[in-house]
């Protein structure tokens, strides 16, 4: 039973649904201010707690050319990511979203926490465009996250604007 996907009990439309409420409920929040840092601070406590497959929510933001931890929720996150390794790097890298179904799998896995088995990683630009942080969510069962969960996390990175 530990190995259930998640998106085997959570049909395409009711995970859209869920998503929809969620970035409905955010861009309420945000009217209040549009600081990025309470913005994502924001973000990781609401996903945390709405999304039963979410183990790890947060963000990693670009600090003089680290990726350091900002706002999450969830276990004990690692405070710098080595540099130029695991799916953070390489969103931050490339610039699109990754999703990695066995993170044990993806050459350079960083693991702040052994329990993490699958990820999503989205990136977060600044007013130039360029990669200035990821949103990086994490779940403790293989393969938990799909195309859904990567254009959900997506339009609710976008809500928060430039960082």
């Amino acid at each position: 039973m530990a190995d259930l996907r998640y998106n085997d009990v959570m049909d395409s439309q009711s995970k859209h649904d869920r998503y929809e409420r969620i970035a409905a409920q955010l861009q309420e929040l945000f009217i209040k201010t549009a600081d990025p840092t309470a913005r994502m601070a924001t973000t990781a406590a609401l996903l945390k707690g709405k999304m039963e497959h979410f183990f790890w929510c947060g963000f990693y933001r670009l600090v003089d050319g680290d990726l350091t931890v900002g706002p999450y929720q969830g276990s004990l996150a690692c405070l710098v990511l080595r540099k130029g390794t695991g799916v953070c790097w390489a969103v931050t890298n490339c610039g699109r979203t990754l999703r990695v179904d066995d993170v044990h799998q993806f050459p350079g896995h960083i693991a702040c926490d052994s329990r993490s088995r699958s990820e999503v990683v989205v990136p977060l630009r600044n007013a130039a465009g360029e990669v200035a942080a990821v949103l990086d969510v994490d779940s403790d069962r293989l393969a938990a996250f799909d195309e859904g969960d990567e254009r959900g996390l997506e339009r609710i990175a976008d809500l928060i604007g430039p960082v």
